[in-house]
């Protein structure tokens, strides 16, 4: 019995490993690719499709990806795998949030679409930005958020760049901290 439970804790031990080994990939490279704690679209979602060809499993983003040590971004990456590449339920993920201590982590999510064509004249280019925190995503208050960032910069859509969310208050002067439309 002894080397059953030692063959399935070995199993379970190189499992882990390897599973730990294909997180740190996405880790190294989402933290290339993000300069200045800011990644454009194309890359987060190259990191999300690696999550996927890596075949990561909720458990695994629980492990390796909500870790509160971890930049923001990266449990971004790990939100939205769960969220739309798994279907992980709203509940479900919230909890993993909550126990991993990041659900109150905020993100800054802005993009730039083509301006529209108005009787023959194309108007300005729009800039959208949105502030949130990883909790009001998995709970779907940012929709729009959510479908632009799976949609990624197409059709109208013409960057998309995701960063840190900063505080908008310093002891010297405080800002509002209303999003633009």
């Amino acid at each position: 019995m002894n080397s059953k439970l030692k063959g399935w804790k070995g199993f379970y031990i190189k499992k882990h490993s390897e599973m730990a080994g294909r997180a740190a990939v996405v880790v190294d490279f989402v933290e290339q690719c993000s300069s200045a704690e800011a990644i454009e679209v194309g890359h987060y979602l190259t990191a999300i499709e690696d999550l996927c060809s890596m075949q990561f499993g909720f458990k695994d983003v629980q492990m390796f990806l909500f870790k509160p040590k971890l930049n923001v971004l990266l449990n971004l990456v790990g939100l939205h795998y769960c969220i739309s590449w798994l279907g992980v339920p709203a509940e479900y993920v919230m909890e993993a949030l909550d126990s991993c201590k990041i659900s109150e982590r905020q993100v800054y999510v802005r993009w730039w679409k083509l301006g529209r064509w108005f009787y023959g004249f194309r108007l300005r280019d729009e800039s959208h930005s949105r502030k949130f925190s990883l909790g009001d995503l998995a709970m779907a208050k940012e929709e729009e958020v959510l479908g632009v960032l799976h949609r990624g910069a197409i059709h109208e859509v013409l960057r998309i760049q995701i960063s840190v969310a900063k505080p908008t208050c310093t002891p010297w002067s405080c800002q509002g901290t209303q999003t633009q439309n």
